[in-house]
């Protein structure tokens, strides 16, 4: 169906009669511009044409500003009501993009590559498999930021995640303000459904709150924190005279993640690899979904471009039936035909 946005602008259909009876007319001087070709026209157009050319010009104006008044009330299509999922969860995902994701202690498709890379990968495919759930994108490191709020928009959101470079939000790492975003970000969804998954491969060490106050208010607040420790235990790398073997994960700080998905009633788990990160996110996709309220929208289409186009049309229809144009394409005929005869003789 058709609604109109703006109905009041047809008030303004009317405005150009109340001008013409209110404003005095226009005193007319003659002419100072002279047409060298004036007189070849002179007296081709009787009175009759030009008066019927004058009610023609009358006519396409009127239809003109209908239009315009038209295009001025905004019409546009609305479709039919589409029912959004009525089932699903609220998650929020947060992901640690500091510093050490750039570490190389990780393999993906045979080649060597950082954390941060294979994260993308998993966590934009989990994305991708969240059908009927809210997702949104915290990205944290010294400070953390929404990157997307919570949206159906699962391809968006996963393309986002694949656009993010490392150390755009600080090379450090604020896991407490990260949640606390989180826990801002999700109270006022349905208690059932705030759920927050955080990644990080380090420990807590700036930020304003500290991850078990953060841990604390989540509780309070009903949102319940499923907690990913992510880095390999073991990594080569190049010495004086040969490779030590090194721990790149020795920052991690298990013990709290731990405990904060204790505290929220979620669960902590360990990745070392690709494929563990992987059985990780498919173990969260077996989530029991919960009842939500219905939503419905309707997709709309802006129309005010075909009666504006129309009244452009016209225009220009007007301005080709104007006496000064007519004039200039008679005298250019009658030239050419004098051309002719003149070239014949």
């Amino acid at each position: 169906m058709i609604e109109i946005q703006w109905p009041w602008a047809l008030a303004f259909l009317p405005l150009p009669i109340i001008i013409h009876f209110l404003l005095p007319y226009a005193k007319r001087e003659e002419a100072a511009l002279h047409v060298p070709f004036f007189s070849l026209a002179a007296g081709f157009e009787a009175d009759s044409v030009a008066e019927r050319r004058s009610m023609i010009r009358r006519f396409l104006m009127i239809l003109a500003w209908t239009a315009l008044v038209i295009a001025c009330m905004r019409p546009q299509w609305v479709g039919d009501p589409i029912d959004l999922p009525t089932t699903g969860r609220d998650l929020m995902l947060a992901v640690d993009i500091s510093g050490s994701m750039g570490t190389e202690d990780m393999t993906l498709g045979g080649a060597r590559t950082t954390r941060l890379q294979v994260v993308k990968q998993v966590v934009g495919n989990f994305v991708e498999r969240r059908k009927g759930d809210r997702v949104g994108l915290i990205l944290f490191g010294t400070r953390p930021y929404v990157q997307t709020p919570l949206t159906f928009d699962r391809n968006t959101v996963r393309k986002l995640l694949l656009e993010t470079p490392l150390n755009i939000a600080g090379g450090k790492t604020a896991i407490g303000d990260a949640i606390g975003l989180a826990v801002k970000r999700l109270k006022s969804r349905p208690t059932d459904s705030r759920i927050l998954i955080l990644l990080t491969d380090g420990r807590n060490n700036v930020g304003e709150v500290a991850p078990l106050q953060a841990a604390k208010i989540a509780a309070q607040e009903g949102v319940k924190i499923y907690t990913v420790g992510f880095g390999a235990d073991e990594m080569q790398v190049p010495g004086i005279f040969f490779n030590r073997t090194i721990n790149p994960s020795a920052e991690l700080d298990e013990k709290t993640l731990s405990e904060i998905a204790r505290r929220t009633g979620g669960i902590y788990q360990r990745a070392r690899d690709s494929s563990e990160l992987e059985g990780i996110y498919q173990e969260l996709d077996r989530l029991e979904p919960i009842e939500q309220e219905k939503e419905t929208y309707r997709p709309t289409k802006a129309l005010f471009a075909w009666p504006l186009g129309f009244a452009f049309l016209l225009s220009l229809a007007m301005a080709a039936l104007h006496p000064m144009v007519t004039s200039w394409f008679v005298a250019l005929l009658r030239r050419r035909e004098r051309a002719r005869a003149e070239a014949v003789s």
